[in-house]
């Protein structure tokens, strides 16, 4: 990391530390609930499709999710399912979503160092997906997935089966994201804001380049040396989560019974 980047790093705030693991658990709830309000606003709700997770503090091989078929702009951190890796639900009493698990818990079990996971059909998302391709690095924006991210190229229909599920935390590897093949886009974080901004920034990412490719010419790339050195500066856990903290300020503003 260069002097600069490391001058903006260090500009940035940070997440919060807790005491206990229950303020712990009810920050990663509030945060959860939160972001599918976001995402019902910015438009990435598709029916009963999509689902966030959150690894819990304590039980680590168990993780919180949305119940199957709730509106995303109606979810209280209350409404949670708590499931364990055998797709257990151990707290809630609303239906599982059984693509949710099978995708979410092999990418837990996967990815120790992440805390949450991000997957809807958005349309941007899907759209590009269709054409089996990673995203290049065209805007500043897109240089957070310079390097890191991977496509999985096996669409093989609605991921029921853990195998599925096992398959797709593989192709994912150590990135941050990854592009499901006809399917959409898929993103984690080691905090819930991260994840959440990197999936938001996935997305337009993928409408500027849909945008660019659609206009006459040919859009031009950023260098990979630059490419690469801007990655350091907007790619960072950091950074990502830093990012998010605007939009989770005026959402809880406007929604003030997402933490009930």
């Amino acid at each position: 990391m260069t002097d600069t980047e490391s001058s903006l790093e260090a500009t940035f705030l940070t997440p919060p530390t807790f005491d206990t693991v229950e303020a712990e658990r009810q920050h990663r709830k509030e945060r959860l609930a939160g972001v599918f309000r976001v995402f019902s606003r910015f438009g990435f709700e598709e029916g009963v499709a999509g689902h966030v997770t959150a690894r819990d503090p304590e039980l680590t091989d168990h993780f919180w999710v949305n119940p199957f078929g709730m509106p995303f702009s109606k979810i209280r951190a209350s409404d949670l399912l708590l499931v364990d890796h055998t797709g257990t639900v151990v707290q809630g009493d609303l239906p599982l979503n059984i693509a949710a698990f099978a995708i979410h818990s092999a990418v837990h079990k996967a990815r120790p160092d992440v805390t949450a996971a991000a997957h809807t059909h958005s349309l941007y998302g899907k759209t590009w997906s269709s054409l089996g391709r990673k995203l290049d690095p065209l805007t500043q924006d897109a240089c957070a997935f310079y390097e890191d991210h991977a496509l999985f190229d096996d669409f093989t229909g609605v991921v029921i089966d853990p195998d599925e599920g096992d398959r797709l935390a593989a192709a994912l590897g150590a990135s941050k994201a990854v592009i499901l093949q006809n399917h959409g886009l898929l993103t984690v974080g080691h905090t819930v804001d991260e994840c959440a901004w990197w999936f938001i920034t996935m997305e337009r990412s993928c409408q500027s380049q849909l945008m660019a490719e659609a206009a006459a010419g040919e859009p031009v790339h950023i260098r990979p040396d630059v490419a690469r050195a801007t990655a350091q500066a907007v790619g960072t856990p950091n950074a990502g989560w830093f990012s998010y903290q605007a939009i989770w300020d005026k959402m809880a503003a406007d929604n003030p019974d997402v933490g009930d």
